[in-house]
């Protein structure tokens, strides 16, 4: 066991449903929806309290919802942290994050390959008020070290990352990070609390894209964070700025997804490990990306500080751009979609998904090759995801 990993006595399906029961209505067995926009003060001095306190969550939805904040709680509770804050989106969360804890003259160091809107966050938004930043090889703790300046004040980490899933070694950088007195956040979005807790390995923020693995049903748009009272509670403050709250009803959606968060995850697992499996030894198939292979160069790492290796993995086809338009057009029931990680298999080829937005520089700068395909598994029978496959394959 990882030196900075605590023992799980208990699986995350009943840590969540723990911590639901113990915010529940007695008489409810599913929690309400609070679809209200406020709530009415007792008196003067009661408004007072409620429009000053912060995380209220019965005054104005901009301040808070109960049912988001249920939500929040629940995703705390399974990541190990103290509080959380649920936002209008992964982005959302993110971005109101980096405004929170940084201003100009700070630095930030991220890694080269991030989700693309946390990269053009970095690098084109927060610049323009002063915000420097360093990008690094986020396989090499070296490259994390020789960055940090002065005036570091955030180390920004995801893993696995997309599309390569190169991985980051969380307990060295967070390690690094807290010898200099910076903090660390991190994108547990692909992972999920399931297969990886980063703050077990001592990063201080943890993010969710939750309209994916958490929502898991491709019906809501929602994001997170999870770490101490004292961070989450500045947070909120610019997020009273930012006003990218999650809405009520998106919130009720993903405490109905996470009940089976565990479920789900371990049958992407399964799924996708057997794909690996049978992908890294078709003929027509070249390179394959995925942690949960002893070929993977990180394989070891992976099995270091993660408990499953994911639902999403990304292989390169030997026929380039034209196969990989091909493999995806014969499908017969795998979808053609952006976002991942719900109860449907979906395959994108991101040399055409990110090839309109970016530059042929920069997506090749990303280890974007032309015929690679990436393929996050849903709920779906994994003997059914493989014919599928290895029917699509034989018609390109």
């Amino acid at each position: 066991m990882p030196k900075h990993q605590t023992q799980r006595n208990i699986s995350a399906t009943t840590m969540l449903l723990n911590a639901d029961r113990n915010l529940s209505d007695e008489i409810s067995v599913s929690p309400p929806l609070h679809q209200s926009l406020q709530g009415i003060a007792r008196d003067a001095d009661h408004f007072r309290d409620l429009a000053s306190a912060p995380l209220n969550d019965q005054f104005y939805s901009r301040y808070g919802n109960q049912t988001s904040s249920r939500l929040a709680k629940v995703i705390a509770d399974m990541e190990g942290g103290e509080a959380g804050i649920m936002f209008s989106s992964g982005m959302g969360a993110t971005s109101t994050t980096l405004l929170a804890l940084t201003k100009g003259g700070d630095h930030i160091v991220a890694q080269k390959n991030h989700y693309m809107g946390t990269t053009e966050m970095v690098t084109n938004v927060l610049p323009k008020y002063g915000v420097e930043f360093t990008t690094v090889d986020q396989t090499s703790v070296a490259t994390f070290e020789q960055a940090i300046r002065p005036n570091t004040k955030l180390i920004l980490l995801e893993t696995p990352v997309n599309p390569l899933l190169h991985l980051t070694d969380l307990g060295a950088i967070s390690d690094l990070a807290k010898s200099k007195g910076i903090k660390t956040f991190c994108d547990n979005t692909f992972a999920t609390p399931i297969n990886q807790r980063p703050m077990e390995f001592g990063v201080d923020i943890v993010m969710h894209s939750a309209t994916k693995y958490i929502g898991g049903h491709h019906d809501l748009l929602a994001g997170n964070i999870t770490s101490s009272q004292e961070i989450i509670e500045k947070i909120w403050d610019m997020s009273l700025n930012t006003g990218a709250i999650c809405a009520p009803f998106n919130s009720w959606l993903a405490l109905r997804g996470i009940r089976t968060l565990e479920l789900r995850v371990r049958q992407q697992n399964a799924s996708a490990q057997a794909i690996a499996e049978f992908v890294d030894a078709h003929p027509a198939v070249g390179r394959v990306y995925f942690p949960g292979l002893k070929t993977h160069p990180q394989h070891e790492l992976a099995n270091k500080q993660m408990s499953g290796f994911g639902g999403l993995l990304t292989f390169d086809l030997k026929g380039g751009y034209d196969a990989g338009i091909a493999f995806i057009k014969n499908l017969e029931f795998v979808q053609n979609a952006a976002s991942l990680g719900g109860v449907f298999t979906v395959a994108v080829q991101p040399a055409v998904m990110f090839g309109g937005r970016l530059s042929a520089d920069v997506v090749e700068e990303q280890g974007i090759s032309p015929g690679l395909i990436r393929f996050a598994t849903g709920i779906e029978n994994t003997e059914d995801l493989i014919a599928d496959i290895d029917q699509a394959l034989a018609r390109i």
